[in-house]
């Protein structure tokens, strides 16, 4: 999560229910950041800091579009009815979401072992610097 350019918080948590596809384990995972967000926007308002709407990043177009279309309950009808919170929120207007192509999942630094170009291109997008590097 960020709030602006910052970096406020990530996790990494392995799921404790088994799910059936890609696109479930995303709208879990979907569900789960929604409920931080909510909890978040909370706590700004304790500091009278407004929050009409936050961004929801995932990188699985089909569960953006299960969290703001009803249209696949055929196929998503064994996801369970607490999940479908993130749909609630988008419906509102207080989350929406946006997909990131794989390749910009920032996420994949702290995950992945990724080639050297993308690991240094993910330091300077967090924001990382070596503070062991001498100057030039």
């Amino acid at each position: 999560m960020y709030i602006g350019d910052s970096l406020e918080s990530w996790r990494s948590k392995k799921q404790q229910i088994v799910s059936r596809s890609l696109c479930e384990a995303e709208y879990r995972t979907m569900a789960s950041t929604a409920c931080e967000l909510v909890w978040l926007a909370s706590l700004l308002s304790f500091f009278n800091i407004s929050v009409s709407h936050m961004f929801l990043y995932c990188d699985n177009q089909d569960a953006i579009h299960l969290a703001s279309n009803q249209v696949f309950y055929e196929r998503t009808k064994h996801i369970k009815v607490s999940c479908h919170f993130v749909r609630n929120k988008v419906k509102s207007g207080f989350l929406k979401n946006f997909h990131v192509r794989s390749t910009d999942q920032l996420a994949d630094i702290f995950t992945k072992a990724l080639h050297s170009p993308a690991f240094r291109a993910f330091l300077i997008k967090l924001g990382l610097l070596n503070i062991h590097q001498r100057p030039a």
